[in-house]
């Protein structure tokens, strides 16, 4: 249950228990109420009950005083005249009337003269509780016992008390003349009481209906519409299609407030999911799909084709050399090709009808294009020769023209992996293949190159170790000055002999350590190497020889070369002057103000920095005024055609010409035959190396070779 719910459900809960709790208040206060009549109610029956036994009471003693004296008057005028059966005659008619329950004569002595219709009782004493007052009263008496009236009046002949006579009264019952007098009070207090409980119970009905009502009302205009905006805020999920809302927005109280505001929020958290979902799932430089936007795509369409058995390609495409145009135009520049270029992906697509294929920007200069169609081998061939060809046209960048080339790697489904991770992995080793057969092409995965990319990575795992297994080892090819053919110097060679695969060339396994940063720990131990057998190397004459170092890029990139330097001069005690360091074109120029404050600083030590191969990179002569060099090594691609191709001469006399302008160094690579280095020792070239002076050879050989 969500905590709208929950406090929806609390809500109503509190408005029915309040309900509850206040008609349960009306329903003890009617209790009380009812009671409460009831007590005055029977109150006042009491009260008029006490009313009407005092009035029968009253009646009672009227009727007993005269009934005594009318009796005493009889009986003393029979008494005088000696009439005993008068006596009895008038006991008799006495106890004959209504409420008298015993007549006693008695004689002054308290002897009973007549006892009424209990003859047993004459001559004897009175023995009752009430017999002695009587007996002593001299007027008439009034006595109760309970609710019995005895009125006892005196017998007198003559004027002299001879006796006296006692008339018992029963309470009796009230007349009809009583009843009447206490019935109207009855009646109109049954009534009032008949009537408050008729208004009592309509009241708590109307109540009840009234709180029915209010719970009613609370429920469909607050509870109806919060519970819905419960109910919608938890079906609301980012990135899926709103539940509906419906609201009374035209209502004019808080709800409606709370409504209005609810649905400008709403409004808000779906534009800025849609703004979040654009940014999470769109390249912000060129406007194609991202990483995250191309994997769900391609998830989707993977699940849609498995199902349909259709077929897809997938083609990676990676840029060559777009590094050198951020090293050499800036980043800015770089944003700048790739928006073009992925604008004309797209127009690419368009233009050969491949409107349903989707292309998103994988990451830096990759991007990636899924196609689907008829005959997909032979499309999606056709689809990356056009991209080929787009890419090769030249791109406008502040007016200068840049060219640029793709390699592009093509893998199918369902031909050659079913699963999206397997089908980009295949894609990446295509295209990588397609940068070894010379870049600027395709090539279609096949699973022998996956047993070229598992020879890489067990050649990866081979080199790990490689140098304390010792199965690494340096050489040196001597390097010759050209005016007289003396060793003046060697270049240190790393060299692998694998336990398994043999003599590995370098052009092989340097590419791996580059790539997979081991050639940073290999580059230090090659300098160490090279200093601590230079330093050991002697001349004849006293001639000290210099020895040089190749630096990777990554070394130059990280900053620490300067160090690294010092350090290896100072283990092996070799002097400045007598290392070089060698760096090809393109690693001064991947970031040319570090590479000029780290060169000259390594310079200041009186270390020598030559570049390397030379003529075959971007820079042209221009950056040498910038980049503090000594000296620059002609590449022996231009040295093998010198003695054949007259444009190769015509460069390479050129270069030594204006190096030498500069009081730059040039070494020649590559010669190998006595022409070439007649040739190039008659344009002015200083120094040079080849198999026609030596091959690559051993410390200890190089070492006896300078003493021969």
């Amino acid at each position: 249950m969500t905590t709208a719910g929950r406090s929806l459900r609390s809500l109503r809960g509190q408005l029915v228990s309040a309900l509850l709790a206040l008609l349960s208040l009306l329903l003890i206060l009617f209790a009380a109420f009812w009671y409460s009549e009831r007590i005055n109610h029977a109150r006042v029956e009491n009260l008029a009950t006490q009313a009407l036994r005092e009035l029968v009471r009253e009646d009672q003693l009227d009727r007993g005083q005269s009934t005594a004296l009318h009796l005493a008057s009889g009986i003393s005028a029979a008494m005088a005249n000696a009439d005993p059966d008068r006596v009895t005659s008038l006991v008799r008619s006495f106890l004959q009337q209504p409420n008298v329950q015993y007549v006693i004569v008695f004689d002054s002595a308290g002897r009973i003269m007549d006892g009424g219709n209990d003859r047993s009782l004459v001559g004897k004493p009175m023995v009752d509780p009430l017999a002695d007052a009587a007996l002593l009263a001299t007027s008439m008496k009034l006595q109760w016992s309970g609710e019995l009236l005895e009125v006892s009046a005196p017998l007198k002949v003559d004027g002299k008390r001879v006796g006296g006579v006692r008339v018992g009264m029963a309470g009796g019952k009230p007349g009809e003349r009583q009843l009447k007098i206490i019935e109207p009070i009855t009646s109109q207090l049954d009534a009032a009481s008949r009537w408050h409980h008729r208004w009592t119970i309509a009241m708590l009905a109307l109540l009840g209906l009234l709180g029915a009502a209010i719970v009613y009302l609370m429920e469909w205009r607050v509870l109806e519409p919060i519970r819905n905006l419960g109910r919608v805020m938890a079906e609301d999920r980012p990135g899926q299609q709103p539940a509906t809302l419906v609201v009374d927005l035209d209502r004019r109280d808080e709800i409606g407030d709370l409504m209005r505001a609810f649905v400008r929020m709403r409004e808000g958290m779906a534009k800025h999911d849609r703004d979040i979902r654009r940014m999470a799932y769109t390249d912000p430089l060129t406007g194609l799909a991202n990483r995250l936007s191309f994997r769900e795509l391609l998830d989707d369409r993977l699940l849609t084709l498995h199902a349909s058995s259709g077929e897809l390609a997938l083609l990676f495409v990676d840029l060559d050399d777009f590094k050198r145009v951020n090293d050499t135009l800036g980043h800015e520049a770089g944003d700048e090709v790739l928006s073009q270029l992925s604008a004309r992906l797209r127009l690419t697509l368009e233009r050969l009808g491949a409107q349903s294929a989707d292309i998103a920007r994988f990451g830096g200069d990759e991007f990636i294009v899924l196609y689907m169609a008829e005959d997909i081998r032979a499309a999606s061939a056709r689809l990356a020769e056009a991209m080929i060809e787009e890419i090769q046209r030249p791109l406008l960048l502040g007016g200068k023209q840049v060219f640029l080339g793709a390699s592009i790697g093509i893998t199918m489904f369902p031909f050659d992996a079913y699963h999206a991770g397997q089908l980009l992995k295949n894609a990446d080793i295509a295209m990588y293949q397609a940068k070894v057969a010379g870049k600027n092409c395709y090539r279609f995965y096949s699973r022998a190159m996956d047993q070229a990319v598992e020879r890489r990575v067990q050649l990866e795992q081979d080199l790990r170790g490689a140098w304390d297994r010792g199965e690494l080892s340096v050489a040196y090819q001597p390097i010759y000055r050209l005016e007289d053919a003396k060793i003046c110097g060697a270049e240190a060679l790393l060299r692998w002999s694998h336990p398994h695969l043999g003599m590995v060339p370098p052009s092989v396994f340097i590419e791996v350590a580059e790539q997979s940063g081991l050639i940073e720990n290999l580059g230090r131990n090659v300098l160490e190497k090279a200093c601590g057998d230079a330093a050991r190397w002697q001349g004849k004459g006293g001639h000290k020889p210099f020895v040089s170092v190749n630096i990777s890029p990554r070394q130059l990139r990280s900053g620490e070369l300067p160090d690294v330097v010092g350090s290896a001069l100072r283990n092996s005690g070799l002097l400045p002057a007598q290392l070089h360091l060698e760096l090809t074109e393109t690693a001064v120029l991947v970031d040319e103000s570090q590479a000029s404050t780290l060169l000259s600083r390594v310079r200041a030590t009186g270390v020598k920095v030559w570049l390397d191969d030379f003529g075959t990179g971007f820079s042209g002569l221009s950056h040498l005024r910038r980049v503090p060099v000594d000296g620059v090594k002609i590449d022996r691609s231009f040295v093998a055609d010198v003695l054949r191709d007259p444009d190769d001469l015509a460069l390479t006399t050129a270069i030594i010409a204006m190096a030498h302008s500069l009081g730059i160094t040039v070494v020649a690579e590559g010669i190998e035959t006595e022409g070439q280095y007649q040739i190039l020792r008659e344009r002015g070239c200083d120094q040079g190396q080849g198999f026609w002076f030596g091959r690559p050879m051993s410390a200890e050989d190089l070492a006896a070779k300078l003493q021969a």
